[in-house]
């Protein structure tokens, strides 16, 4: 699980809500349920939202009298900041539901306590939404996490990550907490050790709906799926570069719908040679990425340069 970032005092908590990449995203074939198998590497960056967690202490909230009604209870017991522009009902962001469902989980479980203390939760928001990054995913895992452990339910991560899995398919990996094979829909993780990494990332301004993306005739959908220790072993086919079977199958897809995204894709690819690095689009969009050589990572005056030039806004960022 992710470390706090910092202890502000006994009542506080601030975290870092970090961003992801996928490495390669693959789509193995279509699910009974509806969904899509996928295969991909998740990475987590250095780099993402910052949420603040304040116990209001001058209030505690008897639980036994709405314990059927875990929305009711959400109400009670979670004041949300930060996130006027992202959602207008507090019921539609992704931090209310992540905090829903952990209530519900605690309440089918009996774990939850008589009593509890409402917890104000402050969205520093950084990460551009709509771009690939798993910005609110990673806000609803963070929130998972930190209200696990301040009213101490004594959820487990395993438990957690099934949770979160029906929140959204990204929340898992960010409870999961480290860089990380995925299958399903990506809630089958399994860790992989990879080598610190340094990324010019670009956020275009596009946003493509994401059932337009299923539904287009070009998306790959049947890739054959490949064995974990297959993806272990050929890591060197997709972390700085990118080798053939590995791909992201939404890029053909997202780039014909959206020109910002094929110039900042483009304009990536312009810099591979001496980047020694193939650039790529993270998860179905918009932002593009470029691994970095270790020797032009540490070049600040030429990679200044780059950011300068770039189509649309970019990030200097790690791996976390």
């Amino acid at each position: 699980m992710i470390e706090n970032i910092a202890e502000a005092s006994d009542s506080t908590v601030t975290r870092l809500s970090p961003a992801k990449i996928n490495l390669f995203l693959h789509i193995t074939g279509k699910r009974a349920d509806g969904y899509h198998n996928l295969q991909t590497v998740f990475r987590l960056l250095d780099w993402g939202d910052y949420l603040h967690f304040s116990l209001m202490d001058d209030a505690v909230i008897q639980t036994a009298a709405n314990k059927a009604d875990a929305n009711t209870l959400c109400h009670q017991l979670l004041v949300l900041a930060g996130t006027e522009a992202i959602t207008v009902d507090i019921e539609d962001n992704l931090i209310f539901k992540a905090a829903r469902a952990l209530i519900a989980f605690a309440i089918e479980s009996n774990k939850l306590p008589s009593q509890l203390v409402p917890v104000h939760v402050t969205l520093d928001k950084h990460l551009p939404m709509g771009a690939g990054l798993g910005g609110g995913s990673s806000n609803a895992a963070t929130t998972m996490l930190v209200l696990n452990e301040l009213w101490q339910l004594n959820v487990t991560c395993d438990e957690l990550i099934k949770i979160g899995a029906k929140v959204g398919a990204d929340v898992p990996i960010f409870i999961f907490g480290q860089d990380a094979i995925a299958m399903g829909i990506g809630e089958e993780l399994t860790a992989i050790n990879l080598p610190d990494q340094q990324y010019l990332v670009l956020t275009p301004e596009a946003h493509v709906n994401t059932a337009k993306l299923f539904a287009h005739p070009r998306l790959q959908r049947d890739i054959a799926p490949l064995s974990i220790d297959t993806i272990k072993n050929q890591s060197n086919d997709y972390v700085q570069n990118l080798n053939t079977p590995y791909h992201n199958v939404f890029t053909p897809v997202v780039t014909s719908f959206a020109p910002s995204v094929a110039e900042a894709l483009d304009y990536l690819q312009g810099l591979e040679t001496q980047a020694m690095g193939t650039a790529r689009m993270t998860g179905s969009g918009s932002a593009v990425f470029l691994p970095l050589d270790a020797n032009i990572a540490n070049d600040e005056k030429l990679l200044a340069k780059w950011i300068k030039e770039a189509p649309c806004t970019g990030y200097l960022v790690g791996s976390l």
